[in-house]
């Protein structure tokens, strides 16, 4: 017989939080009432209660104490063995145990010694009813050993190198805490590549000169006595490449064993784990350590994969800059093949480990303790699972059951129990060791059979309170073995209490789900056995809600006015309420002009801040109600204007006409506030199923004031209604009067009802349960019914609670079942529901396609043809077929490299598909799986193909170098992707002047062996723009080009002279300006004088028609003419006599004829470059207008 503390209700039902809260408490009692006076009445066999751990580590300085600790009644007398055989306290005087308790105490600190206690203890409490054991406790003191000595030479490495330096710590228990430090004690650096290892080595993955130091030491902390203990000093010296021949060169003559060569960067390589695979198993529940430690140069990165899966989430982390993979809270599902990768910028390495996760036992389902009356059933269960499994055993008593007295009521069945008829006599403890290679579990469990007439534990004349229209809750805790049936009454007189208005609860509760004015009374709770009767009384009082007859109302003020919100009260006058008046959901600021009166709050000089909602909230012990309103502060406005506002919220709401599925809801609309009321929306209330939540019903014109509702059985509703108009809704109505619907069966069945299995021998049948005013009634449940599909089968049918999954197990695999499921109350049945579809479990496919050809299309595409597998062999839904592909090889490079598996995958039921993306000229091999919801199966044979030749990628670089004044040397590199043989390079170049145009095309065809090319016989000075690219036997690959230009003739270079620094030619120049001078006054005295210059008569001499005067106006000399002289002049300059310059050409300057203001004079001062022939004019960059007139022009125009 178990005791009635347990709830659970004979019929669903919904209440307020009091009631989850009831439930919740009951739920979590124990099995025997915590009552004291009843305690310490009733019988009890032995229950541990505390216990030391299994492993027991003490501190070999300090007094052991052994705990064991138990309840019972009588109370529980101890004793001990050791090493399996009884340990006699009496006989050493260093052992005490505690009063009235089983700990033991062992006194060490005077005179004893831990070492002599070590074993294993176990604890036996034992009273009149039986026997319970403890645990095997094993006792081990704490152990410290020194470091063995020993000689340490001093690690002398070269630069870039790796280094492990070894800790190899005394063997302590429990294991020290490793960790370096120097001489200053201050912790050693570590980083990506100086870390400590998981055996407390260090490791360098490469040494630098800042490695080098005499003073890495270990310290092993054992915190269990808190001591460290330090390892003799380690010496480091690095050596650089230099100083490292610097000292060979220095011994040794004439050799160089290492060379000049710089740091030699080195990929990476495992400094640990060794080799390419290890094992690891770990525990269930474990923490799980895996560690790769790299040394290489550049430092290793390390990356962590699971083959063939995931990295568990939010249980992986990675530690030590990733060297060390953790994963927390271990489970069988985490055994796989763990790789790390170590890469640098050369290359990588890697290491597989393969983890099997084992587990000690863990318990399925635990033994409990049985409270029996005489003549009663019962069971022990002992479950427990591991890996490997772990064996059952039961002991009675501590006593292995085999060899225990008999007990006729008793028969063991593996890991259960079997209790028919028990009598007194059978009270015991049984004890379930579950165990295997890993540990065991040890739990104790007692029957206790007992006789006991009721016994009621509520107090009696117990006064319970309650709003209206609420639940409520009399409680009738009570105890009695064999089980009490309990009654309730109402009144000293009353009849029996029945009917669908009163719900009854297995501990005794009555729960009166709509408490009226007239529930209130006194109640009288019977329980009885047949062992006796006992009856108490309660008392039920029924208060009026507390109400908000005047609410705070929606308020627009203008600043600087003043406000009141009012919040009228009615309440039940046994009922103390407080108000509390609160800002936008927080306290009201600190301020004096905000004055809270009974039943009005007033803020004074409003100012924009006050702008918010105001909610009053009213309080009493058994109810708390609010109601709110918004404050919207405004500027004042410059004329009075019309204020349109949000509606007043409807009231004085009725219901009529009450039906079983309607009623009609009457109600009056509040005011409009200047925007006429649009439409009314009617919310609804569930007080049996989710008090307190509203939910939307239906909505009527703003004209329409009644409403015809329909409704569903076994719902309490309360209706309220919002008026809406286009300012927005009102606050809604307070709510109307409570109407309770009668039950009836279910109007319908689950929705979305599907079977799907999760394991491919079972069935999962999932469904949306029904909401709670769905059920119509009390004591929701379902009714599942399977059969398998185009089978001649019987429907199976189990009902099942207000759940939504079933799980059938022992199913074929991948075979459709027709499922429905039928919902059900106490009233009865819902509608027959239609059937669905399902599938049971999916497994992996049997077979692999077969028949997989390959058409190779071009040298980037290629088609594969496979066979479709049978149906039958998916054993799943077929989700397609996936291609697994990869390369092997280049045939054109002949270098292998890492393998990449690419996977397509073609949904449905297809035979082929494309291959994109692949790389011309290669070797590649691809298989077929096909795929179901389970995954993939068997891989089909790999088909070996290859891709024709393409055309090149472009060459990887080209380079112009050492230009000469013909030539050029052109260098270039292969093709990063020669798609095939090479068979030609072609080189095109053309030359571009200096308006960018370009020349002729010159092609050229080069073996595809060569590297590099001299062009010559190119022109000086000239900018060639060249065209590059490969060829196979497919075709040209794309070009590159480049841009280069040859030098100038180094003749002509070497006679850009400039001459106006030239000492001689400035002495030139300042006798020419002088002569310039001279000239100049004397044709002015000649003009003033009149007549003609000698010049003029030169000129009339040579009569040459085409030389005339410059005009004054173009800067030069002109002819001077008196008066009579009109003859019109025309435009010209000066020309030399050979005529080789053009008359456009009226400048002369040096710049016309040479190198700019380079050109040079002979020895006796006449120019050379006059002749040249340059027509074209390069200004002097900053000197067009800045610049002296040149003496030259001066001596030409009186040539």
């Amino acid at each position: 017989m178990q005791p009635k503390i347990m709830m659970k209700k004979k019929s669903i039902s919904a209440s307020k939080a009091s009631l989850v809260l009831f439930l919740c408490q009951m739920i979590s009692a124990l099995d025997v009432p915590l009552d004291s006076k009843l305690l310490e009445e009733l019988s009890q066999p032995p229950t541990i209660t505390q216990q030391s751990p299994k492993d027991y580590i003490v501190d070999p300085r300090e007094n052991i104490v052994i705990q064991c600790e138990a309840k019972g009644k009588p109370p529980p007398s101890f004793s001990w063995t050791r090493n399996g055989t009884h340990f006699d306290i009496d006989k050493d005087a260093q052992v005490t145990m505690k009063p009235n308790s089983g700990t033991l105490v062992i006194n060490i600190m005077n005179g004893g010694k831990a070492e002599a206690y070590e074993g294993v203890y176990q604890c036996t409490a034992r009273n009149e009813r039986g026997a319970a054991i403890s645990n095997n406790i094993v006792i081990r003191p704490s152990r410290s050993p020194l470091w063995t000595k020993e000689k340490l030479e001093p690690n002398q490495v070269r630069e870039g190198d790796s280094l492990v330096l070894h800790c190899r710590p005394p063997v302590g228990l429990p294991p020290p805490i490793i960790f370096w430090m120097d001489n200053a004690f201050q912790r050693l650096p570590q980083s990506e590549r100086v870390s400590q290892g998981l055996n407390g080595d260090l490791y360098f993955s490469n040494v630098q000169p800042e490695d080098t130091r005499e003073d890495y030491i270990c310290y092993a902390r054992f915190n269990h006595t808190q001591t460290i203990q330090q390892k003799q000093p380690i010496s480091v010296k690095v050596f650089s490449m230099d100083s490292l021949n610097d000292t060979i060169a220095a011994n040794l003559s004439d050799t160089d064993i290492y060379g000049a060569r710089p740091v030699t960067e080195r990929q990476p390589v495992l400094l640990t784990p060794t080799g390419s695979t290890s094992t690891k198993v770990e525990l269930r529940g474990n923490v799980l350590l895996l560690e790769c430690i790299a040394a290489g140069l550049p430092t290793p990165v390390i990356r962590w994969i699971k083959e063939g899966g995931e990295l568990p989430a939010n249980r992986t982390f990675f530690e030590n800059f990733k060297k060390t993979l953790k994963i927390i809270d271990v489970s069988e599902a985490d055994s796989g093949n763990y790789k790390c990768i170590a890469r640098n910028t050369l290359g990588s390495a890697h290491h597989v480990i393969s983890v099997t996760v084992k587990a000690a036992p863990y318990w399925i389902t635990a033994p409990r303790n049985l409270v029996l009356s005489p003549g009663e059933d019962g069971t022990l269960i002992c479950r427990a699972n591991g890996n490997p499994k772990p064996s059952i055993s039961w002991l009675a008593n501590g006593v292995p059951i085999a060899i225990a007295p008999e007990d006729p009521s008793r028969k063991v069945d593996g890991d259960t129990i079997i209790f028919s008829q028990v009598q007194e006599r059978s009270s015991a403890v049984y004890q379930c060791n579950a165990s295997n290679e890993y540990g065991y579990l040890l739990a104790n469990a007692f029957v206790n059979v007992l006789a006991e007439p009721p016994r009621i534990l509520t107090p009696a004349n117990k006064l319970y309170q309650v709003i209206a229209d609420s639940p409520a809750l009399l409680d009738c805790a009570y105890f009695g073995s064999p089980k009490p049936e309990i009654e309730w009454f109402k009144g000293v007189k009353g009849s029996i209490l029945r009917g669908s208005e009163y719900i009854f609860h297995d501990n005794g509760t009555l729960e009166i789900p709509v408490a009226q004015k007239d529930s209130t009374g006194a109640y009288t709770c019977v329980a009885r056995n047949k062992l006796g009767k006992i009856q108490n009384e309660v008392q039920l009082e029924i208060k009026d809600p507390t109400v908000i007859i005047k609410q705070p109302e929606y308020k627009v003020i203008q600043r600087y006015g003043q406000v009141s919100f009012e919040c009228i009260i009615k309440h039940d006058s046994t009922l103390l309420p407080t108000v509390i008046w609160l800002k936008d959901n927080d306290e009201l600021p600190d301020d004096e002009r905000f004055l809270v009166g009974k039943d009005n709050l007033t803020i004074m000089n409003v100012t924009d801040k006050d702008d918010g909602t105001y909610t009053c909230i009213v309080n009493t012990t058994l109810d708390s109600v609010s109601a709110s309103a918004v404050l919207t502060v405004v500027a004042a406005p410059p004329t009075p204007a019309i204020i349109y506002a949000r509606p007043n919220p409807p009231f004085d709401l009725e219901l009529t006409g009450q039906l079983e599925r309607s009623v009609e809801l009457s109600w009056i609309p509040g005011d409009e506030n200047n925007s006429p009321i649009t439409n009314f929306v009617i919310e609804y209330e569930d007080g049996l199923h989710e008090p307190g939540v509203w939910h939307y019903q239906t909505e009527v014109p703003g004209t329409q004031t009644t409403v015809q509702l329909k409704l569903s059985p076994y719902v309490n509703y309360s209706f309220r209604v919002i008026a809406v108009n286009e300012i927005g809704r009102s606050q809604p109505s307070e709510p109307s009067e409570q109407y309770l619907t009668k039950s009836a069966n279910p109007d319908e069945n689950p929705s979305n009802v599907q079977g799907i299995g999760s394991e491919p021998d079972n069935l999962v049948i999932t469904w949306e349960s029904l909401k709670g005013f769905q059920s119509n009634g009390p004591g929701l449940q379902y009714k599942v019914s399977w059969r398998q599909k185009d089978v001649d089968d019987e429907w199976t049918s189990v009902i099942v609670a207000n759940v939504s999954k079933y799980i059938v197990s022992g199913t074929p695999t991948f075979v459709p079942y027709e499922i429905k499921v039928q919902a059900l109350n106490d009233l009865g049945y819902a509608p027959e529901p239609s059937e669905v579809i399902g599938h049971s479990g999916e497994d992996l496919p049997m077979v692999a396609p077969g028949n997989v050809q390959v058409h190779v299309i071009n040298s980037t595409l290629a088609k594969v043809h496979w066979d479709p597998v049978p149906l039958k062999t998916v054993r799943g839904h077929l989700q397609g077929y996936k291609v697994y592909y990869w390369k092997v090889q280049s045939l054109s490079r002949r270098s292998r490299r890492h393998v990449e598996k690419k996977i397509l995958t073609f949904r449905g039921n297809k035979t082929f598909g494309m291959l994109p993306g692949l790389e011309p000229y290669s070797t590649y091999k691809l298989n077929v799986r096909v795929a179901n919801g389970k995954g993939e199966g068997p891989a089909s044979p790999d088909k070996v193909f290859r891709t024709p030749e393409g055309v090149p990628s472009s060459p990887s670089f080209l380079k112009i170098t050492n230009p000469t004044l013909d030539s050029l040397t052109l260098e270039w590199g292969s093709p990063t992707h020669p798609n095939g043989v090479l068979t030609s390079y072609i080189l095109k170049f053309q030359p571009i002047n200096n308006t960018h145009e370009l020349g002729p095309l010159v092609e050229i065809r080069i073996p595809a062996n060569e590297s590099s090319l001299i062009l010559k016989n190119l022109n000086y000075s000239t900018r060639y723009k060249f065209y590059f690219n490969a060829q196979t036997s497919v075709g040209s690959g794309n070009q590159i080009t480049e841009e280069a230009v040859t030098i100038m003739d180094e003749a002509m270079a070497s006679r850009q002279v400039d001459i106006a620094t030239q000492g001689w030619f400035i002495g030139l120049m300042c006798a020419v300006a002088l002569l310039i001078l001279i000239l100049l006054i004397v044709c002015f005295i000649r003009r003033n004088k009149g007549g003609k210059y000698p010049v003029k008569e030169k000129e009339d001499a040579h009569a040459d028609p085409e030389i005339q005067p410059m005009k004054e106006d173009d800067g030069t000399f002109g002819e001077y003419s008196d008066a009579e002289d009109h003859k019109p002049l025309k435009k010209g300059s000066r020309t030399p006599s050979d005529r080789t310059v053009k008359k456009e050409d009226s400048d002369d300057s040096l710049v016309d004829y040479g190198e700019g203001v380079n050109g040079q004079f002979n020895e006796d001062g006449s120019f050379i470059g006059q002749y040249s022939g340059k027509k074209e004019k390069e200004p002097a960059e900053g000197n067009e207008s800045s610049e002296a007139p040149s003496p030259v022009n001066a001596m030409n125009s009186f040539v």
